[in-house]
């Protein structure tokens, strides 16, 4: 069994402190009181400004729990500040409260409290600026600043109400439906396989799901629906070729080569990582470097694609045509080294970005078709962002994703067939949210937050996969419970897991529960490392893949399980075992369009898209009609009925339509005075099943004198 993971939260930030210590003498220094030490907004004065500082002694004290410890003298800045606002307000408006600092390598942290002394957010990364998004609830409140690692620094902060960012609409396509498939019980690590991977190998159909020091392999037959599987534990051992990969870990990861079919499960060792690559589904193990050096202590992650053509030596040096990237995160920095032989062995490790750059983890490195590499980051200034390679690894780009505020959770990329990039991600404050970038990074569009069919205000663990260019899916755990999701004592939220899907390349997005009927916890889900109590059960992130068809599958532990599933008293933090869960679980796409539209459901639909009728010269009805095969089979013996009043005035029949082709017909028939009500009727006797019975008629009103 691997041991506890480290600190996701705080790895970085420990730079910071170390950076306190080396230049400055710690003691209870004088330090300056919030300037002014109160304020008040309202829904006609919205905003409001103070500051503190500077500070010299360090409190770090957050890392034992959600709040710091006060008891020292200037280890924390109050503000006292009143909210008033109209009934209703909170509709479409919120509270944002930011504190920023110049040195971006100190570190405050922000806190916010109710009157009882009730924490009601909190931001605690690395970002600069720290930002919490809360509705705007009247009463008074206390905004405690914290100089977790000061450098000196003083800060500025601001308390506004701003409006909520315009969401569009849910998309139209229908969402797609889920089943959930369990791994046996008999499995080691079955019951506990927080921060699971997931991948497929697109050559067999195998998909093979991480947990702990275990590899499991999830075998589906398609041929029922929903389809069956049957699973086998396939571990790394020294039986399998492979002893590095059962010995020990701090983190597993594993990632899979859709394209060649190779899979690498990863053992983080707390310098660099312990090793193994599979070809044939987990049968057997090979031996792996594990990393490239230097590399990080933290948070590893694989992954892999083509070369990219900008890149100096963008050809591999074996057989295998792929390259692979292993990134981790260390104290100050973070670094990617590549592998040109599969996983084999790895090159040196590249610093990605700096402390001064960004301070939140990295996500799940994702390699697009044309090989640029993208790892998401959940805090780099005021945004969350990807750090780009176009040059196979050489060098990195941060590029912001606006809007995006830093949150506890790791954002996810993907990326479509045609390079546009997919970021999916949870905010400041604590909604999923999802942006779309066409140019690598550079620029984002229709950035919006998503979930809001389930009215969802909480939500963690985002991943991401795309297919076709146009289409991606984003899928987290979220509850509608608003509040303080970490609260262990008092949030009594209850979660699933939701699948959010594009078909339109982002511009629109429709949700599944995946869960209805089976909460993934109930109660509070900490995402602040292992400063957590018992509510980290599930640890840190989920991940999704997609099969060789386009079908949607999300690894994800399972929260509550057993009599938690319809005992609402079974909560996390202190309840029972079953709601302590963290058991293996893929929920896998069983309807609905899949990412690839080569795979489609076969749809037969004929539509009557436009009726027009005119008067001629000649004073005779000319009628224009366009009959579309909306579906995806072709329509052959297909009829067309043209009625002015009762009377049939044209007819066809054994029209023949390819799949999206579209036709038009004219009819001409003799005009007569009065008022003239004109029906054309596809499959008139509906001989032609459809998806749509809806769309076969058309209706068009003309006068004649």
């Amino acid at each position: 069994m691997p041991t506890t993971p480290v600190a996701r939260r705080r790895v970085a930030r420990a730079a910071a402190l170390a950076l306190t210590a080396a230049a400055l003498t710690l003691g209870n220094g004088a330090t300056d009181a919030s300037t002014p030490s109160s304020g008040t907004v309202t829904d006609t004065a919205r905003s409001t400004s103070w500051g503190g500082g500077p500070f010299l002694v360090p409190n770090v004290t957050a890392q034992a729990g959600d709040a710091p410890v006060c008891t020292v003298p200037q280890s924390c800045d109050d503000y006292a500040l009143n909210v008033s606002t109209p009934a209703g307000y909170g509709l479409d408006h919120q509270l944002v409260v930011k504190v920023g600092w110049v040195n971006t390598a100190a570190d405050f942290d922000i806190y916010l409290l109710d009157s009882a002394g009730n924490l009601v957010g909190s931001a605690a990364s690395s970002a600069d600026p720290e930002q919490i998004i809360v509705p705007p609830t009247s009463g008074s409140y206390t905004v405690r600043v914290v100089p977790f690692a000061p450098l000196g620094e003083s800060y500025s902060a601001t308390a506004s109400l701003t409006a909520q960012p315009a969401t569009p609409p849910p998309g139209t396509a229908q969402p797609a439906g889920f089943t959930t498939y369990a791994a046996p019980s008999a499995f080691a690590d079955a019951n506990s396989a927080g921060e699971p991977s997931i991948g497929t190998n697109w050559k067999t159909g195998a998909t093979t799901y991480q947990a702990g020091l275990s590899t499991f392999k999830a075998s589906f037959n398609d041929s029922v629906s929903p389809a069956t599987v049957s699973w086998a534990d396939v571990s790394a051992s020294v039986t399998t070729g492979c002893p590095q990969g059962s010995t020990t870990s701090l983190d597993p990861i594993l990632w899979t080569d859709h394209e060649t079919g190779r899979t690498i499960e990863s053992q983080l060792s707390g310098v660099d990582s312990l090793s193994c690559t599979t070809d044939d589904d987990g049968q057997s193990w090979l031996p792996s470097m594990g990393g490239g050096i230097p590399s990080g202590v933290d948070h590893q992650t694989l992954g892999g694609g083509p070369y990219s053509a900008s890149g100096l030596g963008g050809l591999p040096v074996s057989t295998y045509p792929n390259i692979v990237y292993y990134c981790s995160q260390d104290i100050a920095t973070a670094f990617c080294a590549t592998s040109r032989d599969g996983g084999t062995t790895f090159g040196v490790g590249v610093p990605t970005y700096s402390l001064l750059d960004c301070g939140g983890l990295h996500g799940h490195i994702k390699v697009g078709p044309d090989g640029t590499a993208y790892l998401p980051n959940k805090g780099c200034g005021s945004d969350q962002a990807v750090v780009v390679s176009q040059d196979n690894g050489l060098t990195w780009t941060v590029q912001h994703v606006p809007g995006a505020t830093p949150g506890d959770n790791d954002p996810s990329v993907a990326v479509g067939a045609n390079n546009t990039l997919y970021f999916g991600y949870v905010g400041a404050d604590g909604k999923p949210g999802v942006a779309v970038s066409r140019d690598h990074g550079a620029t984002w569009s229709n950035r919006q937050v998503v979930g809001g069919e389930f009215g969802i205000q909480n939500a963690v663990f985002p991943t991401m996969v795309a297919g076709d260019d146009d289409r991606a899916a984003f899928s987290w755990i979220g509850t509608p419970t608003a509040g303080n999701s970490q609260d262990t004592a008092n949030f009594k939220g209850v979660w699933h897991l939701y699948v959010t899907t594009t078909y339109d390349g982002g511009a629109t997005w429709q949700t599944t529960d995946t869960t209805p009927n089976d909460p993934v916890q109930r109660g509070s889900i900490c995402t602040s490392g292992t400063t957590c109590g018992n509510d980290r059960n599930l640890l840190d992130f989920i991940d999704s893949t997609i099969d060789s068809h386009g079908r949607v599958e999300v690894g994800y532990a399972d929260g509550c399980i057993g009599a938690c599933v319809t005992d609402s008293t079974h909560t996390s933090g202190a309840g029972p075992v079953d709601a302590q869960a963290a058991y293996a679980t893929i929920a896998r796409q069983s309807s609905g369009l899949p990412l690839f539209s080569a795979y489609d459901p076969a749809v037969t639909n004929v539509t009557l898209s436009s009726l027009g009728v005119v008067k001629n010269a000649a004073g005779q009805f000319v009628a224009t009609i366009g009959i579309r095969n909306a579906g995806t089979t072709p329509l052959s013996g297909l009829a067309l009925q043209l009625l002015d009043g009762r009377k049939q005035v044209y007819s066809k029949t054994g029209l023949s339509l390819a799949p999206g082709a579209l036709t038009t017909i004219t009819a001409t028939w003799k005009a007569s005075g009065g008022t003239h009500t004109v029906l054309a009727v596809a499959d008139p006797q509906n001989l032609i099943t459809e998806a749509d019975e809806t769309d076969n008629k058309a209706l068009f009103t003309i006068s004649s004198r």
